[in-house]
């Protein structure tokens, strides 16, 4: 089959596509023929021997993916051969089969197409879980979503929308704030042009963000979680940004307000049946028309160095697939 292979760290544009053996299901397996994988910020970390999970060499990147069940291994049980899947792993997604443990396919929602459905799964799970089980938002609060144009950023703006909140979304251009308004975000900040800290409590007069929602990290962060209101839950996604920020203690401390790391897929690991429920939730939000992915545009798998150029970049709006099989 063909693959993605990385066999020394480094940049994308040292990495090939290769022939390489079909995986096996072994025990508690799933064989996935992959007809779209999403590429996510971390894949470019994880390539580069940056990112905080790391397989041994040589390995096939990429952490989500669509595709149609093609095989499965001794005790698997409610997952068919044939059955279209979104799914999810620590590595192995751009190639054109993948083996996964079972409890990392999901039934693909039948409204998308495999190449949103590729991008589904990791973005909004994630946010619906940081918004539901670790913020705990209500509807009419504030919700300040930073790096709204991109991935996971895209999916919290629809998600905070859709669970009744207010929307204030932050992004770099004014392009990508009409793009996140186009998902139901109600106010936009171009933190490239403007004090974030003045213009978050211009737009909430002085009273501040009830959540701030921050993939981004960097010299964001302190400046958000000024704004914030008294009993805020500042929520810690991850580092787009390439730095992580010292965050003076004495802030939360005078303002009451929460910092929560959000780490779904350990989360996953420690409760299964939560994450089950919020998967349900997610479905029924694209049965309804709720919620469905945005693809900006998807490339070839020999082009991976070009989208990896458009991520890096900050350029996406929505998500970025490679067009597998």
């Amino acid at each position: 089959m063909r693959a993605l292979v990385v066999e020394a760290l480094g940049p994308p544009e040292s990495h090939r596509v290769a022939e390489i053996p079909d995986p096996v299901a072994g025990p508690g397996e799933v064989i996935v023929d992959v007809k779209a994988a999403a590429l996510n910020f971390p894949d470019l970390l994880m390539i580069q021997g940056r990112y905080q999970v790391q397989p041994d060499l040589p390995f096939v990147p990429g952490s989500e993916g669509s595709g149609v069940v093609a095989g499965t291994g001794a005790g698997v049980d409610g997952v068919a051969v044939g059955d279209e899947v979104s799914f999810l792993s620590v590595s192995g997604a751009f190639a054109e089969k993948v083996s996964l443990p079972a409890a990392r396919v999901f039934p693909k929602a039948p409204e998308l197409s495999f190449a949103e459905a590729a991008g589904f799964t990791l973005t909004y799970a994630t946010s619906y879980h940081a918004l539901r089980q670790r913020a705990d938002l209500r509807p009419g609060e504030t919700l300040l979503v930073l790096g709204a144009a991109g991935g996971v950023g895209a999916a919290t703006v629809e998600l905070g929308s859709v669970m009744g909140a207010r929307v204030i979304a932050a992004a770099g251009t004014d392009e990508k704030l009409e793009f996140a308004r186009s998902l139901g975000a109600t106010d936009g900040i171009n933190y490239s042009t403007s004090d974030l800290k003045d213009a978050v409590r211009g737009l909430t007069d002085g009273a501040g963000p009830d959540v701030v929602y921050d993939p981004v990290g960097g010299h964001l962060a302190e400046p958000a979680l000024r704004s914030m209101a008294w009993g805020g839950r500042y929520l810690v996604i991850g580092f787009a940004a390439g730095d992580i920020p010292a965050i003076k203690l004495n802030l939360p401390l005078l303002k009451g307000l929460s910092i929560v790391g959000v780490y779904w897929g350990s989360w996953v690991e420690h409760d299964p049946a939560g994450q089950a429920a919020n998967y349900d939730d997610l479905l029924a939000m694209v049965s309804r028309g709720d919620i469905r992915p945005r693809v900006m545009k998807s490339f070839e798998l020999e082009e991976f160095s070009e989208a990896c150029r458009v991520i890096s970049s900050r350029l996406a709006m929505g998500k970025i697939v490679l067009d597998i099989g």
